[in-house]
């Protein structure tokens, strides 16, 4: 298939590379340029603008950071929205607004493209691993057509209902992931406290109901209160306010998801935004009195 992928990041490079061992013809742009070269040394073809790039691509796939980004992107004066063929369909692949989602896609069918919000799950590892988990809203059809593309980055594609509903299960994915870096946090520091071996500790409770993703892959950090970069702090927190934004529109109630906000919020004014989410670990420890 002709696709096109706009926004070559942590995420975004290896998601597009992984587009290419699949045998797609893939053009590139990144607002970075530099950033493209990466990919385009594999052999992807690199153009000037968001515009450009959509021009005769079937698939159009978006992965930035945050909503105005992605209206830039696909409604902007040098945007997909210019140069999309009709039937094309645009797979935004960010985490950004459900209510926006529903306003892009709106508009992109003016002009007679699609759009699926495909939001992922599985960090920079599994970007680049081919093994997201990858949830989808959209029509049917769309989902469908655009699902080589979505099994060339994924090893879970998930289509969970129309559009917007691939956003607002990445919220829930982002609300239930946030208390489980805090109670990390908050356990190892107990065991810390008590002087424990924490290698014996994550060990021995990681063979039962408390294993977890980030037990295994981020409880180290804690441990070591060392964050090296996987998912930022500062993006995290953005995914937590697009999830208390729609928790105030549907009427729930996240007092979990409050809580690890504003922990997040202390962490960012002091300038550890761009570490691993798992720094988290940091505030419990210095709270803890471990630092």
């Amino acid at each position: 298939m002709k696709v096109a992928f706009i926004g070559l990041g942590t995420m975004g490079a290896g998601m597009a590379l992984n587009i290419l061992k699949a045998g797609h013809e893939l053009t590139v742009h990144n607002r970075t340029r530099e950033k493209e070269e990466i990919v385009a040394a594999e052999g992807a073809r690199r153009t000037a603008s968001p515009r450009e790039a959509a021009a005769g691509a079937e698939v159009i796939v978006i992965c930035v950071s945050d909503t105005p980004d992605v209206e830039e992107i696909i409604l902007g004066p040098d945007g997909v929205v210019h140069g999309a063929s009709k039937g094309a369909i645009v797979v935004d692949m960010s985490t950004i607004s459900p209510t926006a989602t529903r306003r892009i896609a709106e508009k992109l069918g003016e002009k007679g493209a699609k759009m699926l919000d495909a939001p992922v799950s599985g960090g920079p590892e599994g970007a680049q691993n081919g093994t997201l988990a990858i949830m989808v809203g959209g029509e049917t059809a769309d989902f469908e057509n655009a699902l080589p593309i979505l099994e060339a980055m994924g090893k879970t594609v998930t289509h969970v209902g129309p559009i917007g509903a691939g956003q607002i299960t990445k919220a829930i994915n982002q609300i239930i992931i946030s208390g489980t870096y805090l109670t990390v946090a908050e356990g190892l520091t107990l065991g810390m406290k008590a002087g424990l071996d924490m290698d014996k500790v994550i060990q021995a409770i990681s063979g039962g109901a408390a294993s977890s993703w980030v037990l295994h892959n981020r409880g180290k950090n804690v441990v070591n209160n060392t964050y090296p970069l996987g998912f930022r702090v500062r993006l995290h927190h953005k995914d937590l306010r697009i999830a208390l934004d729609t928790a105030r529109e549907l009427g729930a109630t996240l007092p979990s998801t409050a809580l690890v906000a504003q922990i997040e919020n202390g962490l960012i004014a002091r300038g550890y935004g761009d570490d691993d989410v798992s720094a988290i670990g940091r505030s419990i420890r210095e709270q803890s009195g471990l630092e």
